[in-house]
């Protein structure tokens, strides 16, 4: 009589529920506005560098403001640079590449926005940044976000859509080219004011491709591989909300995956390896916003700027009045709320996050729509790093290691106690959870087969298992 061996596996990446332990949010430190009549926090970033304890306040009307937060519960001004450096344009988003910071210039929250424009800080020494060009389109609109691949930046300039800027030469911004994409979807037809929601407002740029969030005129793709003439090579909206008011306002790539936020829809999970067929994968929407008794103003959480946590699959969000989200993405079609710090009922209303390491920085404004805040500045706060909770521990003991990560050809099992167990059963799937290899080896799996991209090992060996991510150069 052969025997029936069942193992018992219990992988939280593709259980219906995703969170086995709530992230632990934990509050550091409030930073009040430093310039409480000009002042609004929209985004803070910290220093990309280990040893550069700085944190990168845009804070629109009062300039770039730079905290040194060493110590992250005592955070200290130490450098602040005005908009009359700054062409007297609001700083409203910065991107760091290397020593440099790229600001996006221009109010686009009042009727008579500003024009569109960007500025390069050299940030060699954060405690005393220099500001070594600036540069201003010319016409009116503001700017939203600067995204940089090599030498060039691209400016999402909202309603005056993506600017092309040639920044080889530090101290001398080039203009290169402006696209702006058809208006005219996901609505055929949009009227005056629905044109004047459709705006580019967030970027990411990868290998010469384009990933906008366009606000009310979906998510982007474009091919910006001839700067001179940019296209666009894929669109997107959910078709689930066509008769409501839609806002794609930030996002963020992962290999295939896009993570967008959709306001007071939530967030979503797009697959974009075919930008020609980019589907929904996944929809975490809290706020229901495709009900009737959701209208955009009443809705108790807008998610405007989002944060990947890669090694922990989790995404965080500013949430408007709900403040502060952090949604495990392992399974894509399954995207599952972990916590959330703050509370609808307050008086707070965030706008921006930032994150290093386990620190985010949630700025918030004083504001009267869609919901009513009286507190402006950022919140320091901290969370848990534990992304092994519930999981075998043969992985927690750092046992079941593979190496080499990232992997070319033959991946290798590292414990010694596997091996020592003979043969052994392994599963390996996707970002998206689908079954890409199966079979029984000894010691090592040849992956030179699968395409480059994020995947996940399952290993069963003597009713034990575990699971691993690598990537597959």
């Amino acid at each position: 009589m052969k025997k029936l061996l069942i193992y018992f596996c219990f992988i939280y990446e593709f259980a219906i529920s995703q969170c086995v332990q709530p992230v632990n949010f934990q509050l550091q430190k409030d930073i009040p506005m430093a310039f409480p009549t000009l002042q609004i926090n929209l985004t803070a970033r910290r220093d990309t560098a280990a040893l550069k304890p700085f944190l990168y306040v845009c804070a629109k009307g009062s300039g770039l403001i730079v905290y040194n937060i060493s110590t992250v519960t005592s955070p200290t001004l130490v450098a602040t640079i005005g908009i009359s450096s700054l062409q007297n344009l609001h700083v409203m988003n910065c991107t760091q590449s290397g020593n440099y910071l790229y600001l996006a210039l221009g109010d686009h929250f009042s009727a008579t926005a500003q024009k569109s424009g960007m500025a390069i800080v050299n940030i060699s020494n954060p405690a005393s940044p220099t500001v070594t060009s600036t540069y201003t389109y010319n016409a009116t609109s503001g700017a939203g976000h600067v995204a940089i691949e090599g030498n060039y930046a691209y400016l999402s300039a909202m309603q005056n859509g993506v600017i092309v800027l040639d920044i080889s030469n530090k101290s001398n911004i080039a203009f290169v080219s402006v696209f702006k994409p058809s208006v005219h979807f996901p609505k055929p037809n949009p009227n005056g004011s629905e044109l004047l929601k459709i705006n580019a407002r967030q970027i990411v740029a990868k290998n010469n491709v384009l990933y906008l969030s366009y606000d009310a005129g979906g998510v982007r793709v474009i091919d910006a591989t001839n700067k001179l003439s940019l296209k666009e090579t894929g669109q997107y909206s959910n078709p689930a909300i066509i008769n409501k008011a839609r806002a794609y306002n930030n996002l963020i790539l992962n290999d295939t995956l896009v993570y967008v936020a959709a306001d007071y829809c939530g967030m979503e999970i797009l697959n974009v390896k075919d930008t020609s067929n980019i589907t929904q994968l996944g929809w975490w929407n809290p706020w229901k916003c495709e009900t009737s008794s959701n209208n955009w103003v009443n809705s108790i959480g807008h998610t405007n700027e989002i944060e990947f946590d890669n090694n922990c699959n989790l995404v965080f969000m500013s949430a408007g009045r709900s403040d502060l989200f952090a949604v495990n993405v392992s399974n894509p079609s399954l995207p599952d709320s972990c916590s959330r710090f703050g509370i609808p009922t307050d008086s707070l209303g965030s706008w921006g996050i930032g994150r290093y390491k386990n620190q985010i920085y949630v700025s918030y404004l004083i504001t009267g729509i869609p919901c009513y805040a009286n507190w402006g500045g950022t919140k320091i706060i901290t969370y848990n790093n534990n992304c092994t909770v519930g999981i075998s521990e043969l992985e927690n003991d750092g046992k079941g290691a593979l190496y080499p990560n990232p992997v070319s050809n033959e991946l290798f099992i590292k414990s010694q106690w596997i091996v020592q167990q003979g043969s052994f059963q392994y599963k390996v799937m996707n970002a998206v959870g689908q079954i890409c290899m199966t079979g029984i080896v000894d010691k090592s799996i040849d992956v030179s087969t699968l395409p480059s991209g994020i995947y996940i090992i399952e290993i069963n060996v003597k009713g034990n298992c575990f699971h691993q991510r690598f990537v597959k150069d």
